[in-house]
């Protein structure tokens, strides 16, 4: 073998499998994880972001133990990727909601370690800060939550978007039944963040829990107005029908459509609807 044909053959090999990355990248972001997951496989030398797509991949497919495993070799391999310990975090989290009783709080405690990891790599990254905030609301003070570090966290969201930070204001009003509050808060994230899909459904579902209805449907039809093809809205406005016990029928259809919609990694998925549209049916 001529000199250098090593290198060129090392080359040659690297480039080919940056390409199949960028396909696997291109299949996860149309939300065909069975085919990335398979392009990415086949790669040889698996690198870092190659086991974050692949753990990715299998949380999507909701095999959270595969991506914890696929996501822990990632982070060893990227060891100050805050993007990977999120993801690592999030999988975790599935797996304590999903596990049994003995195994929840260990993997509970995993998910907490790997959130504030994640905003360690990246204090500007507000869904980190956002998803370290709900394990603070929700979870225990044995395993590291409390209403006080979930205050804490707040007070940065908002400092980072002002509009993410009312609305981690409103969860902690609405926890401490302070619901006028809440409400004022969820107003003042739409006003932050007027062109938000999301922030109206916020407020929708606040108002549904308080059984005032008609405002509930006032600012679905706010959103409807700025997205109405949205798959975020048709799956909130279905979620919300089915919750309040109203509207069932329309919940259906709803889901019906949602489950043809062409959908990101962002949106719920396909089997998230399935599963409420089971729920919509037994009602």
């Amino acid at each position: 073998m001529k000199p250098g044909s090593f290198l060129l053959i090392a080359a040659t090999l690297m480039a080919a499998s940056a390409g199949e990355f960028d396909r696997a990248r291109k299949l996860y972001n149309l939300t065909d994880f069975d085919g990335s997951l398979k392009v990415l496989q086949a790669i040889p030398d698996k690198d870092g972001p190659v086991y974050e797509f692949i753990g990715r991949n299998y949380y999507m497919q909701g095999d959270y133990k595969k991506a914890t495993e696929a996501l822990d070799r990632a982070a060893t391999a990227d060891p100050e990727n805050g993007e990977i310990a999120l993801w690592l975090a999030r999988a975790w989290g599935r797996r304590a909601e999903t596990s049994s009783p003995f195994t929840a709080p260990g993997h509970a405690s995993k998910a907490r370690q790997w959130f504030e990891k994640a905003v360690d790599l990246n204090p500007k990254n507000i869904e980190a800060w956002s998803d370290l905030f709900e394990y603070y609301l929700e979870a225990p003070g044995f395993l590291g939550g409390g209403v006080d570090k979930a205050q804490g966290v707040a007070v940065k969201m908002g400092n980072l978007d002002p509009s993410e930070g009312h609305w981690a204001q409103a969860k902690l009003a609405e926890k401490r039944k302070e619901l006028n509050s809440a409400e004022d808060h969820l107003r003042r994230a739409i006003d932050a963040s007027p062109q938000r899909v999301g922030r109206f459904l916020d407020l929708a579902k606040f108002l549904a829990r308080q059984g005032r209805f008609q405002e509930a449907d006032q600012s679905i039809a706010r959103a409807e107005k700025l997205a109405p093809d949205s798959p975020k809205l048709i799956f909130g406005k279905a979620d919300i029908y089915i919750r309040s016990g109203r509207n069932l029928d329309v919940a259906k259809e709803l889901l019906k459509h949602y489950m043809t919609m062409k959908l990101s990694p962002e949106d719920p998925t396909r089997a998230d609807a399935a599963r409420l549209l089971k729920q919509a049916e037994k009602s």
